[in-house]
Order: C-alpha cells, then sequence, then structure tokens
C-alpha cells in the first residue's frame, strides 16, 4: 500500500491532466506540420518526451513553489507541501525525467525538437517560477510561454524546423494563458494574497482583472480567425473556430458584467475545455 501511495504522489507531481491537455496540443502541431497523420514511431518517441518534459517540469516547479503551495488552500495537499515526499525526492524525480526527456527526443526524434522541449523547461523552471512568479503582475503573461512551446515541439518532430504557421501555434496558448489562469485567480485571490504571489487580482483587483480577462479573450478568438483568412487552415477550423470563440467571448463576457467567484471559475473551466476543443479541430480540419 505504501509503495502505491508514493506512485500515486509521484503522478500527483506530474500534474496528469496538464500534461495530457499539452500532448492534446503538442501531436496538433506534429499534424499541422505533416499535413497528414504522422507515423506511430514519431508520434510515440514525440509525445513520450513530451509526457516526461512536463511531467518534469511540473516537478521541479512544485519543489520550488513548496513554501507558497503549504500556505494556498488549493495547494496545501500536494505531495511535497503535505510532506507524504521529500523536497529532494520531487526535484530529483523533476530532473530525471526532464534529462530522460531530452535524450529520448535527440535520440528518437531529431535534436531541434529536443532543443526546444528544453528551452520550454527553461522558460518555465528559471524564468517563470524562479523569477516571474513572484516578481510581477505579468508574471501570468510572460510566462505563458512556457505553456506554448509543446505545439512548436510536435511541429519540429516532423520537419524538423519551424516555419510562419507554427508561430500561430503558440500564440493561441500565449494568448490563451491569462484569460485561463486569471480566472483561477479570481477565484483564488484570498490564497494568493496570503502566499504573496502578485497575481492580477491581488494587485490591480477585480474589475481591472475581469477586464483583462474580457481583452485577451477577444485577442485570442481574432487570432483563432485569423488562420483561415491566411489559408492556413480551412473550413472545418474556421466554423469551429468561431463556434467556440462565440461560446469563451460569452464566458468572459459575464466574467466582465457579472462577477463573482462562480462565473469565474465557470471561464476557468470552459477556457481548459476551449483549449482542448480548438486543437482537436485544428487536427481535424487537417484530416477532414
Amino acid at each position: 500500500m505504501q509503495f502505491r501511495a508514493r506512485l500515486r504522489d509521484f503522478f500527483t507531481l506530474s500534474k496528469p491532466l496538464i500534461v495530457a491537455l499539452l500532448l492534446v496540443t503538442t501531436y496538433a502541431g506534429m499534424v499541422m506540420g505533416a499535413r497528414a497523420i504522422p507515423g506511430w514511431e514519431v508520434t510515440l518517441w514525440t509525445l513520450l518526451g513530451g509526457a516526461l518534459a512536463a511531467a518534469g517540469s511540473s516537478a521541479i516547479n512544485q519543489y520550488i513553489d513548496r513554501d507558497i503551495d503549504g500556505s494556498m488552500q488549493r495547494t496545501a495537499k500536494r505531495p511535497l507541501p503535505a510532506q507524504r515526499l521529500t523536497p529532494g525526492e520531487g526535484l530529483a524525480y523533476g530532473v530525471a525525467a526532464n534529462l530522460i526527456s531530452f535524450f529520448l527526443l535527440a535520440g528518437f526524434v531529431n535534436l531541434t525538437a529536443a532543443l526546444l522541449s528544453l528551452a520550454g523547461m527553461v522558460y518555465y523552471v528559471l524564468i517563470y517560477s524562479l523569477w516571474l512568479k513572484r516578481l510581477t503582475v505579468q508574471n501570468i503573461v510572460i510566462g505563458g510561454g512556457a505553456g506554448a512551446i509543446p505545439p512548436l515541439v510536435g511541429w519540429a518532430a516532423v520537419t524538423g524546423s519551424l516555419t510562419f504557421p507554427a508561430l500561430f501555434l503558440f500564440a493561441i496558448i500565449f494568448l490563451w494563458t491569462p484569460p485561463h489562469f486569471w480566472a483561477l485567480a479570481l477565484v483564488r485571490r484570498n490564497d494568493y494574497a496570503r502566499a504573496g504571489v502578485p497575481m492580477m487580482p491581488v494587485i490591480r483587483g477585480e474589475k481591472s482583472t475581469r477586464i483583462q480577462i474580457f481583452i485577451y479573450t477577444l485577442e485570442l478568438v481574432a487570432v483563432t480567425l485569423l488562420m483561415p483568412l491566411l489559408n492556413l487552415t480551412g473550413s472545418v477550423f474556421l466554423i469551429s473556430a468561431a463556434v467556440l470563440g462565440l461560446w469563451l467571448i460569452g464566458a468572459a463576457w459575464r466574467v466582465l458584467r457579472v462577477g463573482g467567484n462562480k462565473v469565474a471559475w465557470k471561464m476557468y473551466r470552459y477556457s481548459s475545455m476551449y483549449l482542448m476543443f480548438i486543437f482537436v479541430a485544428l487536427v481535424l480540419d487537417v484530416l477532414v
């Protein structure tokens, strides 16, 4: 039982739901880059390497943030602040997962994909976790670039390089990140204030945060609709982006006009589903 409990804690340390969402974006990048379903070998090694990179980065992030996590209700029961795993175990797991990821991608995919994955880890751990998160109210905005790298890894995995259309995949996640996490921050404002994290609702207030959520949502939807106008995607994605965009704008509008934790929580949940659906739409657009 103790062994199973420890395995479960290491699995929790990986943030599996986030890993799964990032793998959807990685695979979409592969399909978009190849303009077809990629071979099973490159798919296997890319997704395995990507999963290890995301899991390892999450573990290192929780090692760095263990003091913050322990003071926040939402994160206090995570393995490190709850002391079910030691800080050394969390750090060792994170470093090992990232090292294995790099060598798998470099050895079985290509060096470009491996270096991009490594850059995402460095961005997330060093630039965001160690520096930006505790320094500036723009932490989520600037740090959003880390989560936007997985589709670039997928693109590079099948092409060996990056071209202009790949930047739109980066932009989608980059613009999605602020409204998604600021919606959560509205719900958990007191948690972040107690932990001393300068999130937007804590520093600028709820009204300013609601306005920023709506603005970034409009920019996000505009970028998705620009892709078919530039002939980067077809009608399947155009229709999907329009429908999903109206859905997300509606949720952001309610956050702006109604306010309250219940509406903000719905925006947080809806934005998670939006990101998955918009990248599934990219895949279907290529295959249909």
